[in-house]
């Protein structure tokens, strides 16, 4: 399957690219943990399907020291005893602010009280901004059929320049 369209190769493309980077940007500098991101951005995208999303944050992760029994375990981290209450917690609200067609009330109040108790304020506004950006990323590149295995860690660093 080829992709059907190369975004950067397009105006268009370039001009939304460089500002869904910038948004990632925002997320990336904040107080939100690096693990907790890659660990978010994973396992959205396991859900989602996206082979290409998979790939960029499986090697992004394992590029800055994550381990491969957590990365392996991600899709089953309620059977799991390798995250943090705080990882959890950040999963569980992923799982729900991804599957909003599957759970009618979105992101429970039950799993929203647990993300509170491990983030702040900031780190809170930066969880929910990147589940809305992962799935948005999920999707286009669903959408255009970008597939996943060629991607190398740091790849797209000059996007948002």
């Amino acid at each position: 399957m080829e992709p059907r369209i190369d975004l950067m190769t397009n105006e268009i493309g370039v001009k939304f690219a460089k500002r869904f980077a910038n948004a990632a940007l925002v997320i990336d500098q904040s107080s939100l943990p690096k693990a907790t991101q890659e660990l978010v951005s994973l396992r959205a995208s396991q859900i989602n399907g996206c082979g290409w999303c998979i790939d960029m944050h499986t090697k992004d992760a394992a590029a800055a020291g994550e381990t491969a029994v957590r990365l392996n375990l991600v899709a089953a981290w309620r059977e799991s005893t390798v995250f943090t209450e705080a990882e959890r917690a950040a999963l569980a609200l992923t799982e729900e602010g991804t599957r909003l067609a599957d759970a009618h009330h979105g992101v429970s109040d039950e799993t929203w009280a647990q993300a509170r108790k491990h983030y702040d304020d900031d780190q809170i506004a930066a969880l929910v901004a990147l589940v809305a950006l992962i799935n948005a990323a999920n999707r286009l590149a669903v959408i255009l059929h970008q597939q996943g295995g060629s991607y190398e860690p740091g790849m797209f660093a000059s996007v948002s320049s």
